[in-house]
């Protein structure tokens, strides 16, 4: 990468930005001197930046490099992703956020403690550290033409300089202003793109004409990658592991105003994901357009699927000086924003769920400090693991669905299920985990004996002179279908689209057969407010004494009754 002055000055311009925030609120208000003001932004942020904080934690990554090479690869059947989106959001905002918000926790992991007991929050807290720690290495640690210990390095200092010195509420304003540079960045690459490719409408031509326009392909198959029912509903259980449970996410509604802020910050969310898929799309359908089947890859060129990203911003961009440092300015942006994040929660879970349950009368200054003190030691994590972390979309919402499913599925066996006890929750855990790398592991081994990519979607569009007579037509390709995979094959050929889907359901029946065998809990045993009447709500037709049997009688206020080992630690809160 030949970066000019003006490129250098605009990155450099990023870095000090982001650490320009973290001073600002490090000297402004309470000067992050407690421990609700450093993780919980003191509870003050309103919609908008929550809502953008909520977007660029996770998919910035993901949407800049990922993306575009998977329309370019393989197809415009990722853009049907969108439509999980809205379930992936709703759900959210009406059913976890209450529960959260309203037990007025810090760590989403003190719910379990609260619904189960102290094991079963152990057990979830350390599986989120595993997942960030993975997740981060997968999504951040993108090859951007600098010197990979350099990119290391400059994240992690200016990450763990403003989370350290301006805690969430910088967090969350710095990933506002990383998010307007990711859009500026891509917008920046596309127009000048497909301006060179001779305009939109010559760039959906060549898209056509080369078989990228894919169609509605409603086959229900789960072991295909991408169909439709692959993404649309595989996805919104990857979404509800993103946005219903994952720390860093419910982090950002505790540190909502009002509950009302923390719903409203989910529907904002929705339109600005939707413009985020687009642009990472029309990026991918802009670079078939320049390169068409001689792919950057196939010459040499690059290594991966995902440094061709790169490649063709550099290649677009390299007679325009200053809009390659935009470009790379937009993608460190989402590395920031991800990085940020995972140090906050980080340091959140470690501290709320692992240190002041031992140390309950720990003072409020020598915990803040602590809580800062943890961020700083994520960088020789980052620093070490770096340069063996894989850079692929699909790595990192794998990631997401083998660990993050299992997660949801405990949240769902607590929340929805009322007679489901501890023992339960921690086998279906366990179960969940094994499953999930299982399937995992042996997709990988199995992906790597065949050798051979997914067949390119050929449901396409045809290209006619009448928009409006236009039909959907199948073209025969020269490939030879695969044998359909039976027995363990099958399940290794599963759809990477599926796995939160397959391993929170694991999680739950197992949880619910365990709790019957041990004991179902009695709905006298239940904390208020840990259970979301959703069950009661599907079986209205049953007489009530019937539901209040299946303890799903129980409002999501729940009856004022403490269960006994739980009393104390309520009245701590």
């Amino acid at each position: 990468m030949h970066f000019t002055t003006v490129d250098y000055v605009i990155f450099a311009l990023l870095l000090v930005a982001s650490t320009g925030i973290g001073l600002f609120y490090a000297f402004s208000g309470g000067r992050q001197r407690t421990t609700q003001e450093f993780l919980l932004a003191d509870r003050s942020m309103s919609c908008l930046p929550v809502s953008l904080s909520l977007l660029a934690t996770f998919q910035s990554a993901v949407a800049i490099l990922g993306a575009p090479s998977e329309i370019y690869t393989y197809g415009t059947q990722y853009w049907f992703l969108g439509c999980s989106y809205f379930l992936g959001l709703l759900i959210p905002a009406h059913i976890f956020i209450p529960v959260f918000y309203r037990l007025r926790l810090s760590s989403a992991y003190q719910y379990l403690e609260l619904r189960f007991n102290k094991t079963v929050r152990i057990c979830g807290t350390v599986t989120f550290i595993f997942q960030m720690v993975s997740v981060v290495l997968i999504l951040c640690i993108a090859v951007t033409g600098f010197d990979l210990w350099g990119a290391v390095l400059a994240m992690g200092l200016v990450c763990t300089l403003y989370t350290t010195l301006g805690g969430l509420k910088a967090v969350i304003w710095t990933d506002v202003f990383q998010t307007i540079v990711m859009f500026a960045g891509q917008l920046a690459v596309i127009v000048v793109g497909a301006h060179q490719a001779g305009g939109i409408s010559e760039v959906w031509r060549k898209a056509q004409n080369g078989s990228r326009i894919s169609g509605l392909e409603l086959n229900p198959d789960p072991l295909e990658r991408h169909t439709f029912w692959t993404l649309a509903v595989g996805g919104v259980f990857l979404m509800l592991a993103l946005y219903g449970v994952n720390q860093a996410q419910v982090q950002r509604y505790l540190s909502s105003r009002t509950e009302k802020e923390a719903i409203m910050s989910c529907y904002v969310v929705f339109p600005c994901q939707q413009i985020v898929l687009a642009l990472g799309c029309l990026m991918g359908l802009v670079m078939y357009a320049r390169y068409g089947e001689d792919s950057p890859l196939d010459k040499g060129y690059v290594k991966t699927n995902d440094q061709m990203v790169l490649f063709f911003v550099m290649d677009v961009l390299r007679d325009l000086p200053g809009l390659p440092g935009l470009f790379v300015a937009c993608l460190f942006s989402g590395a920031l924003s991800t990085i940020s994040s995972a140090f906050n929660s980080l340091a959140t879970v470690t501290m709320e769920d692992l240190i002041k349950p031992h140390f309950p009368g720990m003072a409020e200054a020598r915990a803040t400090l602590l809580s800062k003190g943890l961020g700083e030691h994520c960088i020789p994590f980052l620093f070490y693991l770096g340069a063996h972390a894989s850079k692929t979309s699909q790595a990192a919402l794998s990631i997401f669905g083998m660990v993050g499913g299992p997660l949801l599925g405990l949240f769902c066996l607590g929340m929805f299920f009322p007679w489901a006890n501890s023992i339960g929750a921690v086998v279906g855990l366990v179960a969940g985990l094994v499953m999930a790398f299982w399937i995992g592991v042996g997709s990988f081994i199995a992906r790597m004996q065949s050798g051979g990519p997914p067949v390119l979607d050929v449901t396409v569009f045809p290209d006619t002179v009448n928009a409006t007579t236009a039909v959907m037509t199948t073209l025969i390709t020269s490939v030879a279908p695969k044998p359909r995979p039976s027995g363990v094959q099958a399940l290794y050929s599963l759809s990477y689209m599926w796995y939160s889907a397959h391993n929170s359901a694991t999680v739950v029946v197992v949880g619910l057969l365990v709790s019957i065998l041990t004991g179902p809990w009695k709905e006298k045993e239940l904390t208020p407010g840990t259970v979301f009447p959703v069950v009661g709500t599907l079986l209205f037709f049953l007489p009530e004494r019937y539901r209040e049997k299946l303890c799903c009688v129980t409002p999501l206020e729940g009856k004022v009754r403490k269960r006994r080992k739980a009393s104390t630690f309520i009245l701590i809160l």
